[in-house]
């Protein structure tokens, strides 16, 4: 369910893609690979905050993990409802000026993924739902999944940038089919939202 879930939330377009996708048609292949670098390595970074913070709180507190859980469902509805609603307003957004190289990409991606706080929020929202306080140590788990995320994360972000002339022609020449990729994954998160928090 994790590998799915993380999949789902991947292939979606979102500011980390649009990112790299800008980088990759500016500045080539190697721009959007190091774009993709710069992108995980920030969200690496906030994995690691997470698990270092909400590891030991989740192990003392047990009641706590339940709510984080329960709240973190909601928050996943919510990205879900948010996802649908606007499914008609533009992402067309320019993420980078032209003349990217693959310094600045790399550097420009761990900004962009450090400035989101929506990334810290959805990993900890995100993350939780899949550890087991009784299965092992907490930290090793969140390590575990953040692991499978990042790689993840690289083989779909690292396509787009190489791929980037192509693939960001298709998305901004078909609107009708974002439009209906964001209602179905907006679908798939309320989903799962309301499926985790029923569990346990």
């Amino acid at each position: 369910m994790f590998t799915v879930s993380t999949i789902v939330a991947l292939v979606t377009p979102g500011p980390d893609m649009l990112f790299v996708l800008g980088c990759g048609m500016r500045g080539g292949a190697r721009a959007g690979l190091l774009a993709t670098v710069g992108v995980i390595t920030g969200d690496a970074l906030y994995i690691a905050a997470a698990a270092a913070g909400l590891a030991a709180l989740l192990t003392a507190f047990p009641v706590v993990f339940t709510a984080l859980r329960i709240a973190g469902a909601a928050y996943l509805v919510y990205l879900g409802v948010q996802m649908i609603r606007n499914r008609k307003s533009s992402q067309a957004d320019d993420p980078v000026a032209s003349g990217m190289s693959g310094r600045r990409a790399f550097l420009n991606g761990v900004v962009s993924s450090m400035a989101n706080p929506q990334t810290f929020a959805f990993m900890v929202a995100f993350l939780p739902q899949f550890v087991d306080p009784t299965a092992g140590p907490v930290w090793l788990q969140f390590a575990i999944l953040g692991g499978v995320l990042i790689v993840l994360e690289f083989l779909a972000d690292g396509t787009v940038g190489v791929l980037a002339g192509r693939i960001g022609g298709w998305l901004r020449g078909r609107e009708a089919v974002r439009r209906r990729m964001d209602a179905a994954t907006g679908s798939v998160f309320v989903g799962l939202g309301v499926t985790l928090a029923a569990e346990r």
